[in-house]
């Protein structure tokens, strides 16, 4: 079967309004840390996921962010206990305590009908009893569906569990991500069991018609931007579940409460992340984990810059590329917390998705 070949890079309708102080939901993927033999990184992932929770964002587990699509079963299965241990009864979000990739056992494998939606559902039934919510991750078998056939799929897999997530991949992640076009966007918002879904095209024009298609048919319906060269689409109305965010959770809740308060430091902390954004998302955009894991090591994160094999990397010097990035986002932080009280500190866990 022939991939949908749909672009969704032109919009017809109008740009949505700009929403200034509103509370911006936050979920980050969390890097899978590897010590420097290629294991993994078991404490450095823990603990990511607590500072991940710690600062008020609700970590996603098993993305491409942590390798999630070329782990082994076994391996998903022990990153999502240690997800949920270190989470434990913590909601950062009210009603989330994380999130995890739910993909196919071979991801590679043109799978359709009832054997692609039984693997599905059997891997987002694994997400929820471990207390998270899962999020379809796209393979072969998705990226090969005609239009009309992906919002059916998703109400299939979601009798599994009581919610669960989309997601659009763009190719420049990962060879079976896709775009769906606008039709079927609205399809998807027409299923109840799915809350959101992310989107990560990397452009700002189809999420713009996300947003307004949202807004008029289904607003609580999560608009997850997954577009970390444009971290600024949440003053559109869009949420997030971005990589980017795992260079620097606490930049992102400070970045966060700036904006629902409507201060006007917000535009230096967001030039800052989308500074290093523009840096380690530029193609080719998979090797932007090469960037975390150097940002992780040189934090005390992460024993290692190591990443898995097979990973695209950055050339010789990178580091050295990063540390002005990471220095200015750290002064300008620091600055926004100096400047008012409170906005450094974590926003209370069990905070309302509004």
């Amino acid at each position: 079967m022939t991939p949908p070949t749909a672009s969704p890079a032109a919009t017809a309708g109008p740009v949505p309004p700009v929403r200034p102080r509103r509370r911006v939901t936050g979920m980050s993927a969390v890097l899978l840390a590897l010590e420097a033999d290629g294991s993994v990184a078991w404490d450095a992932l823990a603990a990511g996921v607590d500072r991940t929770v710690a600062e008020g964002l609700v970590p996603a587990v098993n993305m491409d962010t942590g390798y999630g699509p070329s782990l082994d079963p076994d391996t998903r299965r022990r990153v999502l206990a240690v997800a949920a241990e270190a989470v434990g009864d913590r909601e950062p979000v009210a009603g989330w305590r994380f999130v995890a990739g739910a993909h196919l056992d071979d991801p590679h494998a043109v799978l359709g009908g009832e054997a692609m939606v039984d693997g599905y559902r059997h891997a987002a039934a694994e997400v929820a009893a471990a207390g998270g919510v899962p999020i379809v991750f796209p393979s072969a078998g998705t990226a090969a569906q005609p239009e009309g056939e992906v919002a059916p799929t998703l109400a299939a897999i979601a009798a599994a569990v009581d919610r669960l997530l989309g997601f659009e991949l763009g190719r420049a992640f990962h060879p079976h991500g896709r775009i769906w076009t606008l039709d079927t966007y609205v399809e998807v918002l027409d299923v109840p069991a799915v809350v959101g879904a992310k989107h990560s095209s990397l452009r700002r024009a189809p999420e713009w018609d996300r947003l307004v298609a949202r807004d008029s048919r289904r607003p609580g319906f999560l608009v997850l931007t997954g577009n970390d060269r444009a971290v600024d689409m949440v003053r559109w109305g869009s949420d997030y579940l971005l990589g980017l965010s795992t260079f620097d959770p606490g930049a992102f809740a400070v970045r966060d409460r700036l904006w629902e308060r409507g201060d006007p430091l917000v535009h230096e902390v967001d030039d800052a992340i989308q500074a290093l954004g523009a840096v380690a998302f530029r193609d080719p955009v998979p090797a932007y984990r090469h960037d975390a894991a150097l940002v992780w090591h040189r934090r005390g994160w992460a024993p290692s810059a190591r990443v898995a094999e097979g990973t695209p990397t950055r050339p010789d010097g990178e580091a050295a590329l990063l540390d002005p990035l990471l220095e200015a986002l750290d002064a300008v932080v620091a600055e926004a917390g100096a400047a008012g009280s409170g906005i450094g500190e974590p926003r209370a866990a069990g905070a309302e998705v509004t």
